[in-house]
């Protein structure tokens, strides 16, 4: 899974507040497009998720996938999977956060690996697909 796809976005808002939201994964289907259930099955002493899982439906297919996290206070989260759907069989993903004039710069990084064959282009093109939609919603959310 070493290919990536990137994307960044500004949004006016302090990064603790932004990753308050990115937090609450079980709010994701009412902001984040695509994004059918999300349960926390596992938190650390942070209260934050260090375990998750996810449902989602990605247009031509859906899946429901095991997550596993790792918070650096507001600054950055990973998550990797841990338990493989029907059809996702790897996956990492990652928000920065970073100060940027009076708001704050939110990176989403992306690589998703599936069962089917499928052309690199073909995947990153759907990787920034899902990172767009998801930063688009985040920011309309918390700017909301």
């Amino acid at each position: 899974m070493a290919d990536r796809t990137s994307s960044s976005v500004t949004i006016r808002s302090g990064k603790a507040e932004i990753m308050a939201v990115i937090a609450d994964l079980e709010s994701y289907p009412a902001w984040a497009s695509g994004i059918r259930e999300f349960t926390v099955q596992e938190t650390g002493a942070d209260g934050r998720a260090e375990r998750a899982r996810l449902t989602f439906d990605g247009g031509p297919f859906g899946d429901t996938v095991g997550l596993a996290y790792e918070w650096v206070g507001d600054d950055h989260v990973r998550w990797d999977l841990v338990e493989k759907g029907s059809v996702v069989s790897g996956l990492h993903g990652s928000y920065t956060l970073k100060p940027a004039g009076d708001g704050t710069e939110v990176t989403y990084e992306l690589a998703v690996d599936v069962r089917v064959p499928m052309i690199g282009m073909v995947k990153r093109k759907g990787e920034k697909r899902i990172i767009d939609s998801a930063l688009k919603g985040l920011k309309r959310h918390v700017e909301g």
